[in-house]
This record gives structure tokens, C-alpha cells and sequence, in this order.
């Protein structure tokens, strides 16, 4: 599985409708669960996003569909990081001879 850290920030109707955010949350839970992945962590943070998940996913395709699935909603805007473990981080430094 590939690791992903989604940064994200509610729409103006995202934020009109934050009481319904939990509901949201369980959704976009269940919906990355049907495409294979899970979210590892989630946060509500301060500062320029509002919302900071970590995600897993099989391929970059899946968490691709998953992103634009969130955004059609019309909720959230989101910006994903691939994010390499510390095993695989040690891996490419000590590749570079």
C-alpha cells in the first residue's frame, strides 16, 4: 500500500454545512474502504487547512478516483502528498552512492 497525506480545506458550501461533516467523514471512510484504501489518521488542524488526513491507498489511480470522488461533492478541496515511509526514505538516500 502506498501512503498519502491529503491536505484539506472545506469549500464555501463545505464550511455552510460543517455540522454535517462527521457524516461526510464516514462516507469518504467507507467509499476509500470500497476502493481498497483506509485512512490511517485524521485531523482537524489550524492554519492554511482545515482538515489533515493520512490515507492508504494500492496506486496512485486509486487515490486519484478517491480525490476527485471528494471534490465532485462539492465539500472540500483537497492537495495529496505521496508520502514515502522512513524504511523507504533510508532506501533512496542510500541509493545515492
Amino acid at each position: 500500500m502506498t501512503t498519502y497525506i491529503v491536505l484539506i480545506n472545506w469549500t464555501d458550501q463545505g464550511i455552510r454545512n460543517v455540522r454535517d461533516s462527521t457524516k461526510r467523514l464516514d462516507a469518504a471512510k467507507k467509499l476509500l474502504g470500497d476502493m481498497g484504501g483506509s485512512f490511517q489518521s485524521f485531523f482537524l488542524t489550524m492554519g492554511d487547512h482545515d482538515l489533515v488526513a493520512v490515507c492508504e491507498a494500492p496506486d496512485d489511480a486509486v487515490m486519484a478516483r478517491f480525490n476527485l470522488s471528494l471534490g465532485m461533492a462539492g465539500n472540500v478541496r483537497t492537495r495529496t502528498l505521496k508520502a514515502f515511509p522512513e524504511a523507504a526514505y533510508r532506501e533512496i538516500i542510500g541509493s545515492l552512492g
